[in-house]
């Protein structure tokens, strides 16, 4: 069967072939494109599995692009992993706001590029467990019926703003949330979550998990996942 089609839209064309030539040695089907322009309407008419998006566009920039890809209901499905300079911390918590499922700073590896790839992909396949069911992820289990977090076998005891907040990470493995994604996620009917607040929630929860703590992941000027 052949595999994904990946759009790859980035105006440097050395690097647009360099791209072109690792992801068609793994067999994916390549479109490459040099602008924002072309990018809307390429994804238009040829839905892309995967998009690859640099955000320093001539005309039309990569958040419009990331913005109106997911605006389209021909296009909303598709996942975006944005190409960001390194400075750019600010572009990339908007774009993940925007909707794009992860980002690669440049200069980048061909092979970390792929890896990346290849994860938004199989979590685009793979669902989140349903709101019932357990969450089993390395040596952590999440109840949420029981509302009840085991370590290592050990009840862990958390607040009920900690367990939304572990809950909400814990369901996308791998998925970088900014902090304004997970309060908007976690907020329950107290609302007590905010945006600077999630800092300090993340410290707690690390330290009530113990040797699960480092499983929640800081991406540095974004925010936080959880290790997939």
């Amino acid at each position: 069967m052949p595999k994904e089609h990946i759009l790859v839209v980035e105006d440097e064309e050395d690097i647009l072939e360099l791209l072109r030539y690792n992801l068609n040695k793994e067999g994916y089907r390549v479109t490459g494109v040099l602008s924002g322009e072309e990018a809307l309407r390429t994804a238009r008419s040829q839905p892309p599995d995967l998009v690859i998006l640099d955000l320093m566009l001539p005309g039309i920039d990569g958040l419009t692009v990331c913005r109106e890809l997911k605006q389209d209901a021909k296009t909303r499905e598709a996942p975006i992993i944005m190409l960001t300079a390194k400075g750019e911390e600010a572009d990339v918590v908007a774009g993940l706001e925007l909707g794009a499922d992860d980002y690669v700073t440049k200069p980048f590896s061909p092979r970390v590029l792929l890896a990346r790839l290849r994860a938004v992909l199989r979590r685009r396949v793979a669902a989140p467990p349903p709101e019932t069911d357990a969450i089993v992820l390395h040596d952590l289990a999440i109840h949420p019926g029981r509302h009840e977090v085991l370590v290592r076998g050990e009840h862990v005891e958390l607040t009920s703003t900690e367990f939304r907040l572990l809950t909400f990470l814990a369901r996308r493995p791998g998925w970088v949330f900014t902090r304004a994604q997970i309060v908007q996620g976690v907020q329950g009917e107290d609302y007590s979550v905010s945006e600077r607040a999630v800092d300090v929630q993340i410290v707690g929860l690390r330290k009530k998990l113990g040797p699960a703590g480092p499983y929640i992941e800081t991406v540095r000027g974004v925010g936080y996942r959880f290790k997939e």
